[in-house]
């Protein structure tokens, strides 16, 4: 059984609640009598990508769990991989951070989704061509796991969708050559969600900062799009030994 833990959207600032909030999150896992695969953490790791927020979220999203970081429309590349990375940014300090995973009976694949100094997403041209061949070097019995930022289809959320990851077609084709790609997984929404996209689950992580008010809900006093007193939340992913994916929700309370 290979069980992964799946946050999102801490959006570490200068504030204590964003802090607070995933320091409580991460001393959860902490203190887990388990030994997780991995934490992801789907992206928005600051609120604006400054140096400070990054130094200040390194500090926080520590773990004696593997840890794996992808970026988010909030985000800033080349202080994303300077800070968090601890990686030169070279001549191209704002090409796509792309990472892999390859553990046990599992692979991870972190795209990048974000467009630098946009909101909306993207799988830029050389970030599926570096997906492709994780997935055709993955044998094809290794489940892998896609992860990024944006969701790639509407969910039914006017505030996120419209701000969605945009060019899906492009990934659903690549899919459709790689059938060991076992599920994707997203952030962004700040709402745990589940659907499907290519055929496979798309399975989407609650928010950890705050949690998005659906369209069908009254609007809040004070801000109209997200519930600010709803508990942070988390999913786990569990692989079993069948190779079915299951998912289960958590609030954090403590």
């Amino acid at each position: 059984m290979i069980v992964l833990a799946h946050l999102s959207d801490v959006h570490i600032d200068g504030g204590q609640r964003g802090a607070d909030r995933t320091r409580a999150v991460l001393r959860y896992l902490e203190e887990l009598p388990y030994d997780l695969a991995a934490v992801l953490v789907t992206g928005d790791i600051t609120d604006h990508g400054t140096p400070d927020e990054y130094a200040r979220a390194r500090e926080l999203l520590s773990s004696r769990h593997p840890l794996l970081l992808c970026p988010g429309n909030h985000d800033d590349r080349a202080a994303f991989r300077k800070t968090l990375l601890s990686e030169e940014t070279g001549t191209r300090p704002y090409a796509p951070v792309n990472q892999v995973l390859r553990g046990e009976g599992f692979v991870i694949a972190l795209c990048d989704s974000s467009v630098p100094g946009e909101h909306q997403g993207l799988l830029e041209d050389e970030t599926l061509e570096w997906l492709d061949a994780v997935l055709t070097g993955t044998p094809p019995e290794v489940p892998v796991l896609v992860a990024f930022h944006h969701p790639p289809v509407p969910l039914h959320t006017p505030y996120v969708d419209e701000i969605r990851q945009f060019g899906e077609e492009r990934l659903a084709a690549l899919a459709d050559r790689h059938p060991h790609l076992t599920a994707f997984l997203a952030g962004h929404a700040h709402t745990a969600a589940a659907t499907t996209f290519a055929g496979r689950p798309l399975l989407v992580a609650p928010g950890v900062v705050s949690t998005l008010r659906l369209p069908w809900e009254n609007p809040g006093p004070d801000d109209p799009h997200v519930h600010l007193d709803l508990p942070p939340a988390l999913a786990f992913h569990v692989l079993g030994d069948d190779g079915r994916l299951t998912t289960h929700f958590r609030t954090v309370t403590g």
